[in-house]
């Protein structure tokens, strides 16, 4: 199985990237990767959880759903079923590791990379698909980016793809298969994928990948370690109304919904805070990106590329707000990487970026 984007010229035309926030597929016709159409599942919040454990497909029927509604409004009659999945980066581990020196070939390469990744991944090894790609070599250094996913985890997603009646191919990590979508000719580019649960930020240069960096934002689930119901007024309501009426030892109707108030406000507050966190989280982590970039390539960066179910516009006043300056925000995807017929406003331009990426050899 590929979890990285390599070249193959057998690739699938049709993508299809599992998020948090919902699930979008595209078709592309050929390795240009001009897309044909586009189309969006939707999911009820919860529903998946991208994580290293298995679980990450919490409402499997809600997430076979809606992986079956994106593809099949991207697959023309007689098409092809097979498909290329990417997965949330928050899912696998991507490592850059550097060698004095490493096999030739892949079948004697791949133990030396496992080897090396015993002590680096939170996982057992032995358990997880892994993959590699030598980025650059010279004499006494091979510098290697690997992937590796638990095999359980891999299994979940590529599940939900065959039960809404596809066949997955190719595995490509949300990020990477972004990174795919550049041109290896191009300047150095920093991209930001951010969205619910996690940012990445990534530095490309000439096709060398030299920084991957990926932070879990505790969003929701700080409301819900915090011991807040996550529940809607009404339903609270009706869940106070069954409770005992008031007499001794009873619950005062007046108390019991005044408390229910506080609650939601309660909630209400733990959200804003959470998301004050997320942003502040998302703002260090271009901060440190574009640091990095200045350090590594002597110049400091003007663009940063927005990959992520968090748009431009949004990343843009997050950073303005924050007081990072000097660094403009633009979406990956531009309008000339789409057909005229593919052009839809409930697909957001940023939600393109890694099944464009996917699509492209």
């Amino acid at each position: 199985m590929e979890i990285l984007p390599t070249s193959l010229g057998t690739r699938p035309r049709l993508a299809v990237e599992v998020r948090s926030e919902g699930v979008v597929a595209a078709r592309a016709e050929d390795a240009a990767a001009l897309l044909a159409a586009v189309a969006k599942g939707d999911l009820p919040e919860g529903a998946l959880a991208p994580g290293l454990k298995a679980g990450n497909v919490v409402d499997r029927a809600a997430v076979v759903a809606a992986v079956r509604k994106a593809l099949d409004g991207v697959t023309g009659p007689g098409r092809g079923r097979d498909v290329t999945v990417v997965v949330p980066d928050a899912a696998v581990r991507v490592l850059l590791l550097e060698f004095d020196e490493l096999p030739s070939k892949a079948v004697e390469a791949l133990p030396v990379v496992r080897f090396r990744l015993k002590k680096l991944l939170p996982f057992d090894v032995d358990e997880a698909v892994v993959s590699y790609q030598v980025m650059a070599s010279s004499k006494g250094s091979v510098q290697v980016v690997a992937v590796a996913v638990p095999k359980s985890v891999l299994d979940e997603y590529e599940g939900v793809v065959t039960a809404a009646g596809y066949l997955p191919g190719a595995v490509l990590p949300s990020t990477l298969a972004a990174l795919a979508g550049l041109d290896e000719t191009e300047a150095a580019a920093l991209v930001v994928n951010a969205g619910r649960g996690g940012v990445t930020t990534a530095i490309v240069k000439g096709g060398i990948l030299l920084l991957h960096r990926s932070v879990d934002l505790a969003g929701e689930a700080a409301v819900e370690t915090a011991g807040v119901s996550l529940v809607d007024r009404e339903s609270s309501a009706q869940e106070w109304a069954r409770q005992e009426a008031l007499g001794p030892g009873g619950y005062d109707r007046f108390e019991a919904e005044a408390a229910m108030q506080t609650q939601v406000l309660e909630k209400a507050e733990m959200r804003e805070m959470a998301a004050t966190a997320a942003v502040r989280e998302v703002t260090q982590a271009v901060s440190v990106a574009a640091a990095y970039f200045e350090d590594t390539l002597q110049v400091s960066p003007e663009v940063a590329l927005a990959a992520g179910t968090t748009g431009a516009e949004t990343l843009a006043t997050m950073l303005q707000e924050s007081g990072l300056e000097g660094l403009r925000v633009r979406e990956m995807v531009d309008a000339g990487m789409l057909e005229a017929g593919a052009v839809t406003a409930s697909v957001a331009r940023g939600w393109l970026a890694g099944v464009r990426g996917a699509l492209k050899n």
